[in-house]
């Protein structure tokens, strides 16, 4: 897996956390080994500007995922194919935010950002209520999976 994260917020970010939480994910999902991922986190100013131009939506959000080769999760059977699977943006000053109205930690929450972030790439969505069932499913057993695997290899 060829994971890029390059962190441009100012704000110190388990970087070796998120590229393992992204191969977990992408293995779990039966993406092939030479796809192509890139994690930008950026500062509110700069998420603002994404979401603003991308989205038309004010101010800044806590995740946007910008997908390139339209590749879809794969299954036992077939693997997804080599390609470039997109950008994920994330802001950890929202997510800061968010995680403290939900009780959780910082980093707990940038990683359910970037499993969400990635499930968007794999074209998932939420805008109907079946297909949030589905998203939120599978982000809720990826992370659950993570968990268990970052606790076993420690």
């Amino acid at each position: 897996m060829s994971i890029e994260i390059n962190n441009e917020s100012g704000v110190d970010v388990d970087e070796a956390a998120l590229q393992r939480l992204a191969t977990f994910a992408l293995d779990q999902l039966h993406v092939h080994p030479d796809a192509e991922l890139a994690i930008l986190v950026v500062d509110e100013a700069a998420m603002e500007q994404l979401h603003l131009q991308w989205m038309d939506e004010p101010g800044p959000t806590d995740v946007l995922s910008f997908p390139m080769d339209e590749l879809r999760p794969g299954t036992d059977e077939f693997q997804t194919p080599a390609g470039l699977l997109g950008d994920i943006v994330l802001c950890p000053q929202v997510a800061i935010a968010q995680a403290e109205t939900a009780g959780h930690s910082p980093m707990d929450e940038m990683l359910m950002l970037t499993t969400h972030g990635l499930l968007h790439l794999l074209g998932f969505d939420h805008a109907e209520p079946d297909e949030e069932k589905e998203m939120f499913g599978i982000q809720r057993e990826i992370l659950a999976g993570f968990s268990v695997d970052e606790r076993r290899s420690r």
